[in-house]
């Protein structure tokens, strides 16, 4: 994705997509470098608007702005002071969480919240208000900054803190409220760059949620892949994967010279072009029936690095490739405690409509969140990956999002791609406060995405 570094000199349209692949559109895109410079991007943006991005990891179109503006935020990686006693940082909104790992945990720190990938940048966990397999003990990633330098659609820098209505709309705002510039972030402390994992099988879904239920609180952090194509007494089988960071003592000898040594392993990357059909049903089927059957019927305490643990992707350098030149739809939503039945009916529809997910996961979510777009809400939330070539699947997803809004749930704005507008006041209830806020700070419509206009944020 070329980018101009200077703003005024109106770059050519490049086309501009998501980690997905799924619904690309051209802009014209510029990387500011300095603060001055976005300050420039942003009053010079045009009739079609702009949008900041990060590293590209949102799968929809919330970070794409056709015919407009994009604000590639990657050229602002400053981390300007650590607090190394009372655990903080201060950096700039295109710092990645990767980089954040390299600098924090030899110094014993660790990110409060990260998702499956740490190629996110600060900017984007808070736009779209990441969560991880921790959230049921410490919630979002916004949940943990502590004031943001926000720059606004007048042109204007301001400091934005906790509590205010401008914090909870910018928080999970998916960059419609402004460019965020720079951020404080409470920090995790650790002993070492180690985790101590439990791996244990359930036998199918019931038998899953009901393992999550009765020992989630023992872990900080927990999370279950879950074979989507396997049916009867078998549907929702998974493998449950459960640990905490270990301590210092829980190292063998050799580890402990080097307890915070932060390694990240490197595999080549996925080929530029892949045949369509290769992730097919009976594929993506054999991958499950091999993935449970190597897992553990229980085993306690193993030792796993930090990004093998948290991160097995990122080890192969766009893997998004391996649907194919259509991509793929990355479908997340939550219902919340005490509709587990609705839970169920989408689980058996999937396992019926036989979509072959291999990236398929479920976790538990802990108390809400305060940003108004945010994706969290008590409850049970799955995550999977689809083809997008899977004939059908954008009726079946309406049907999942209709189920989804029956239950009280909703799905996650920063992997959508495709949601019907209508639905999105039943999901998200402060919707209109949203749109209030942004009328005021934004009335002409500075900041604008494909998501956006899509559904009318």
């Amino acid at each position: 994705m070329p980018a101009s570094t200077v703003p005024g000199t109106a770059p050519a349209r490049t086309t501009v997509t998501g980690w997905g692949r799924t619904a690309p559109t051209a802009a014209r895109v510029v990387r500011p470098r300095t603060y001055e410079e976005a300050v420039v991007a942003v009053r010079g943006c045009g009739e079609r608007g702009g949008i900041p991005r990060g590293l590209g990891r949102a799968y929809g179109d919330a970070a794409q702005n056709a015919g407009g503006f994009v604000l590639d935020m990657t050229g602002l990686d400053r981390i300007h002071a650590i607090d190394a006693d009372g655990g903080t940082v201060l950096c700039d909104a295109g710092v990645s969480l990767h980089r954040l790992m390299e600098v924090l945990l030899p110094l014993g720190w660790f990110v409060p919240v990260t998702p499956g990938t740490r190629q996110v940048t600060v900017g984007g966990a808070i736009g779209a208000d990441i969560h991880g397999k921790n959230h049921h003990v410490s919630g979002s990633f916004s949940r943990h900054v502590l004031s943001l330098e926000l720059l606004t659609a007048d042109g204007e820098i301001r400091t934005v803190g906790r509590g205010t209505p401008l914090f909870d709309a910018t928080a999970g705002g998916m960059g419609l409220t402004g460019v965020i510039l720079t951020a404080t972030v409470r920090l995790l402390p650790v002993e070492t760059s180690l985790m101590a994992v439990d791996t244990e099988r359930a036998t199918d879904l019931d038998d899953l949620m009901a393992r999550l239920t009765a020992t989630d609180d023992r872990y900080r952090y927990s999370v279950a892949w879950i074979d989507l194509l396997a049916r009867g007494a078998a549907r929702g089988r998974a493998v449950l994967t459960r640990g905490d960071h270990a301590p210092l003592d829980a190292l063998p000898a050799r580890a402990r010279r080097r307890p915070l040594e932060f390694l990240t392993p490197r595999f080549p990357a996925a080929p530029a072009f892949l045949p369509e059909g290769l992730l097919s049903r009976t594929t993506v089927g054999l991958f499950n029936e091999l993935w449970y059957r190597k897992a553990p019927h229980a085993r306690t305490g193993e030792l796993q690095k930090i990004s093998s643990f948290f991160h097995p992707l990122d080890g192969v350098p766009h893997w998004n490739r391996v649907y194919g030149r259509g991509g793929f739809v990355q479908y997340q939503f939550v219902v919340g405690y005490g509709r587990e039945e609705a839970l169920r009916r989408i689980v058996r529809r999937i396992s019926e409509h036989r979509c072959p997910s291999f990236l398929a996961v479920l976790k538990r979510f802990g108390r809400a969140d305060p940003g108004w777009l945010s994706f969290p809400l008590p409850g049970w939330t799955l995550a999977l990956d689809i083809p997008a070539s899977l004939p059908g699947l954008g009726a079946f997803l309406d049907q999942l999002d209709e189920e989804v809004a029956a239950a009280g749930g909703r799905v996650y704005l920063a992997k959508d791609a495709r949601l019907r507008p209508e639905l999105l006041a039943a999901m998200y209830p402060r919707l209109d406060d949203f749109r209030a806020l942004r009328a005021e700070t934004d009335p002409r419509g500075v900041f604008v995405s494909d998501l956006s206009r899509r559904l009318a944020l």
